[in-house]
């Protein structure tokens, strides 16, 4: 598990926790499921639903709980090195980053948990877990390399709360223009969908920077403020839409899968910065049993898997039966019909069993051994010659005595948010 930085108290946490999940299970029981957004098949005045193979469906209930509670968390993000324009001397670029008000850890059982996406220029991001190491980039390109980091809920969905969000240029011997990102002009940073999936729907989700609210880039003037607008194409089908909030789509098909972003104005063209148009291969393989795939499927209950959001809920326990454990009674032997029961014999004598003669050994003289119990003595004993004693009947010999000592006996003792949305849309 990775080092858990920044915890956050949220007081008496499995007890919270339990009460929020039932009480937002109920409430999303009652009510209807989640309008999905409504897409536009091209950037024209009346909106159009999506039409097609890939369509949009509502997010899985499973993920509203556990966002619902886990937006509780305001993560706040910063790159600490390489420090901004900062030319390094090396092709290896050492990364820290400073996160709080978020715990970043993984769940050993079900492999998820909250973390980080770190992505450098256009490459797919990786996700931090664990920030005890720095985060080493090796053999990079001579030039000019930019860093975005932002928080990440367990199922990889973005936070957008201000703050979760950070970026930093630098360059690797030399500085190239070309390469470095406008950090006035609106950013498209791609997140999902990345990499392997074994269910549907697919979450695509991504993060705006500088994206100007469309209230106010509606209402300007000057039109120097344009609106903007994101294209996905999935798979060459093409819709647009207008929220900074994940997507829910269906329809991909197994195997290999296309996704591309861009970020565009209120006219249908790109608004020109660097990374603002992004492609990613995607696998998909329907029946993955992964944890993903079961919380998209709705496979899993909600307290079994609260550890990817708390690290230190512990699933509940069933109570051990207070109900007293009938114990067995002996039985009782009663003999046979018209069979008499035989009287208890008197009390035997003991019987003492002769021991074996002991081979003498060596030189050491052998007592001889009596057949018999001697007879008490009587007066009539008295005229008969007491036979000498042998050496083995005189005070033995003191020995070393086998037993443990006092000193080998002495074992040593045991120790016993009000969460700010990230939608752009005023």
């Amino acid at each position: 598990m990775g080092t858990r930085q920044g915890v956050v108290h949220l007081g008496p946490r499995i007890a919270a926790f339990l009460a929020v999940v039932v009480m937002t299970w109920a409430m999303l029981g009652c009510a209807k499921p989640t309008q999905p957004t409504v897409l536009l098949s091209e950037p024209t005045v009346e909106p159009n639903r999506l039409i097609g193979q890939i369509a949009e469906v509502s997010p899985p209930e499973t993920l509203e709980v556990l966002k619902q509670i886990i937006d509780a968390y305001t993560p706040q993000v910063r790159i600490l090195s390489p420090r901004p324009g900062e030319i390094l001397d090396r092709t290896t670029a050492s990364v820290r980053v400073q996160v709080r008000g978020l715990p970043l850890f993984k769940d050993e059982t079900w492999q998820l948990g909250p973390h980080l996406h770190v992505f450098l220029d256009d490459e797919p991001y990786r996700a931090v877990y664990d920030l005890s190491e720095p985060l080493v980039f090796e053999d990079l390109a001579p030039g000019t390399h930019t860093l975005r980091v932002f928080a990440s809920r367990p199922w990889h969905e973005s936070f957008k709360n201000q703050g979760a969000f950070d970026q930093r240029t630098f360059h690797v011997l030399a500085q190239t223009p070309q390469n470095e990102v406008n950090a006035n002009a609106p950013l498209l940073t791609y997140s999902r969908p990345q990499g392997s999936y074994g269910a549907e729907p697919i979450m695509l989700d991504f993060y705006l920077t500088n994206a100007p609210l469309h209230l106010s880039a509606q209402e300007d003037d000057k039109d120097d403020l344009h609106d903007w607008r994101v294209r996905c194409t999935v798979n060459g089908q093409s819709f647009v839409f207008e929220q900074w909030q994940p997507i829910y789509l269906k329809g991909f098909q197994p195997g290999q899968n296309w996704v591309q972003l861009e970020l565009i104005d209120e006219t249908g063209r790109a608004i020109d910065n660097r990374f603002n148009n992004t492609v990613r291969i995607i696998d998909y393989q329907p029946g993955g049993t992964d944890t993903l795939s079961r919380l998209v499927r709705g496979e899993l209950d909600l307290r079994e898997v609260a550890g990817i959001i708390d690290p230190t809920y512990l699933p509940p326990q069933p109570e051990p039966s207070t109900e007293p454990v009938a114990q067995p009674t002996p039985a009782k032997l009663s003999p046979p019909e018209n069979q008499p029961v035989p009287a208890p014999e008197p009390d035997q004598p003991l019987e003492f069993l002769p021991t074996a003669p002991v081979e003498p050994q060596g030189d050491m003289p052998i007592a001889p051994q009596p057949s018999s119990l001697p007879e008490e003595s009587s007066s009539q004993d008295k005229d008969l010659t007491p036979e000498p004693l042998s050496p083995l009947e005189a005070e033995p010999e003191v020995l070393p005595s086998q037993a443990p000592t006092a000193e080998s006996s002495n074992f040593p003792a045991q120790a016993p948010r009000p969460v700010a949305r990230g939608r752009v849309r005023a």
